[in-house]
């Protein structure tokens, strides 16, 4: 089984039960966006977990053992056409360097790890519009000479 056919069965069970990724995420005991990166094939599941949350959405053994296969993550190099993905890019055209730029100010020459990272999406009510709120929480690794 594919990591592709695996979300498709995945989302397709998701729907049918009416089940948000918060509420999988609280019956297996992990965080929300982290089970749905999984479920999108970018993370690999440890056995247990993925055995929870096939039992929570009535899923066979496959794909089981597709959510614990180490993902290869990759996508399409072209700029989504998702509105909600394409602001992302947008805020990394934008604000990249400067992100870069203040990260090397405050913490020296190094990356935010994208492996030893967490993420939250948050809602936040307002009378003007209801704001989404990211938090990209990664370890500094500093570049290291030799």
């Amino acid at each position: 089984m594919t990591k592709e056919e695996m979300t498709d069965l995945i989302i397709s069970s998701k729907k049918a039960k009416g089940l948000t990724w918060e509420a999988i995420a609280s019956k297996v005991g992990m965080g929300e966006t982290w089970v749905a990166s999984a479920c999108f094939g970018m993370n690999s599941m440890p056995e247990n977990i993925a055995k929870s949350l096939c039992e929570v959405l009535e899923l066979d053994e496959n794909v089981c053992a597709a959510l614990q296969e180490f993902p290869c993550k990759s996508w399409e190099k072209t700029i989504p056409q998702d509105p909600v993905i394409y602001r992302l890019y947008e805020i990394v055209g934008v604000y990249g360097y400067t992100i870069k730029e203040i990260i090397h100010e405050k913490f020296g020459d190094g990356i935010m790890s994208a492996i030893d990272f967490s993420m939250d999406i948050d809602k936040e009510e307002n009378p003007k519009g209801d704001r989404v709120i990211l938090t990209l929480n990664g370890k500094f690794l500093k570049y290291s000479a030799w």
